[in-house]
């Protein structure tokens, strides 16, 4: 497989559904191309998420989720050693070289809750290789990643039927 040549910095976020859904896709259609990829979850729920199930399955991907918990269910200070610790593979991960896109997923939550900074994410995109293509999820990106990014999209809730009460779908929200 050849390299790309220039790999961009690529941010879904917003209040709509499907900002890991996109990586998600996108991660299937680089795969199908040869491309390598990583998917490190930040701030998730458990493991019974279907992507995860489906990694497992055929492996066309990795999907690395170091907190072993439900997040939503834990304390700062419980999320905050996990958190600290996929950032640092996160680092890792793209120093290495070794993928072709590597997505953060969630990770602006972890902004959101203080578990890592502003200026750890815009490091981090910084020490990105150049042939390697970087997205960034998360509801409530800084204006400083949109603005160094070179793709954003947001998506926007128009309707969701979690306003009407119908709870998370497995194989559609999880």
């Amino acid at each position: 497989m050849k390299k790309q040549s220039r790999g961009l910095v690529q941010v879904y976020t917003g209040d709509g559904k499907g900002k890991t859904t996109a990586a998600l896709g996108l991660a299937l259609r680089a795969t199908g191309q040869g491309m390598s990829v990583i998917i490190i979850q930040f701030v998730k729920g458990d493991f019974t998420c279907g992507e995860h199930l489906f990694a497992a399955q055929g492996h066309p991907f990795e999907i690395v989720q170091l907190n072993t918990g439900d997040s939503f269910a834990q304390s700062w200070e419980e999320l905050r050693s996990t958190t600290e610790q996929s950032f640092a593979f996160a680092e890792r991960a793209i120093r290495s070289g070794g993928y072709d896109i590597v997505i953060l997923d969630e990770i602006f939550v972890a902004v959101s809750k203080e578990l890592i900074s502003i200026e750890q994410v815009l490091n981090l995109m910084s020490e990105k290789p150049e042939n390697m293509e970087l997205i960034l999820t998360g509801r409530g990106a800084p204006s400083e990643v949109i603005e160094r990014a070179d793709l954003v999209t947001e998506m926007v809730a128009v309707k969701h039927p979690f306003t009407k009460g119908v709870e998370a779908r497995r194989g559609i929200e999880y």
